[in-house]
């Protein structure tokens, strides 16, 4: 482990065990991005921890060793409309079961950072700052928050003048001026309070 590391990687004495985090619950507009990651106990990665607490390098470079050394990961993703139509809440959660469901190896458990658990058909267990502390949930979250931020760079390329690329659609002050001037895009999410300001001063002008 590198210094300041306190990521445990869970063996698998007591079946195979995957993380499983999720990206996205805060902006105003893209998706929310889940992962899940089986690690392999005969192959450690150093350097696992809370992707919020790794530089943009850091992370790419993790995420190359996660996919490499894994012995399973999977993306899942919820779309804009699910994230108005269900609540953002029930949206990290479709994005997680699909996540899981992807996996090439069906855990024996799962265990999800937070302290809610998504409808699973294997044992799971939630743990308040997993990202943290447990070596799969990290290995999830840097996945998961690489992804996002990847097609959020995407995004800015489709939908240019927000700075998708920079704040990845949460809601900072350069956000919320260009969502202002400029109006949502198909990408923002309408159930989201500043979207519907936006909306409205639109449909004003």
């Amino acid at each position: 482990m590198v210094k300041g590391q306190m990521s445990k990687i869970y063996d698998h004495r007591d079946g195979i065990i995957a993380g499983v985090d999720e990206v996205g619950l805060g902006p105003l507009a893209g998706p929310v991005v889940a992962c899940a990651v089986i690690l392999d106990p005969e192959s450690p990665i150093q350097g696992l921890r809370d992707s919020k607490a790794t530089t943009e390098k850091s992370r790419q470079e993790l995420a190359i060793l996660i996919r490499q050394h894994a012995l399973s990961w999977c993306i899942g993703r919820a779309s804009v409309a699910e994230v108005d139509e269900l609540n953002v809440l029930q949206a990290s959660h479709l994005a997680m079961r699909r996540a899981i469901s992807g996996l090439s190896i069906v855990p024996d458990k799962v265990l999800v950072d937070g302290n809610k658990v998504p409808d699973l058909p294997m044992a799971a267990e939630a743990i308040i700052k997993g990202d943290r502390i447990v070596g799969q949930i990290s290995a999830a979250s840097i996945l998961a928050k690489v992804e996002r931020d990847e097609e959020l760079v995407q995004l800015a390329l489709t939908y240019p003048g927000y700075g998708f690329e920079q704040h990845k659609g949460y809601p900072t002050k350069k956000h919320m001026s260009a969502l202002n001037e400029l109006g949502p895009c198909p990408e923002h999410r309408r159930s989201f309070a500043p979207v519907r300001r936006a909306l409205e001063q639109v449909a004003c002008s």
